[in-house]
């Protein structure tokens, strides 16, 4: 009683299929094999090349900040009253 037997995963794995439908399986299924190659990817390039992420944040430039928004000339100034 204190183990499951295969009967009864077969039928939990029923029960699974029947709630989601096997196309939302198959997309989650996708979902976490992408998840996971990315994360061993991230892991792979943290532990094989540190220096890579600081040489590309010390290469790329730094924006430049103003007063104006980058694309002045779409903004539309507006002023905000109060219903009465």
């Amino acid at each position: 009683m204190g183990s499951f037997s295969i009967w009864h995963w077969l039928i939990v794995l029923l029960v699974v299929v029947m709630i989601f439908g096997t196309k939302k399986l198959r997309n989650m299924g996708s979902d976490l094999g992408g998840a996971v190659k990315g994360f061993k990817d991230g892991m792979k390039d943290a532990n094989g090349n540190p220096a890579s992420d600081a040489s590309a944040a010390s290469s790329a430039p730094a924006a430049q900040v103003t007063g104006q928004p980058a694309n002045s000339d779409k903004t539309i100034d507006v002023e905000a009253r109060q219903k009465s």
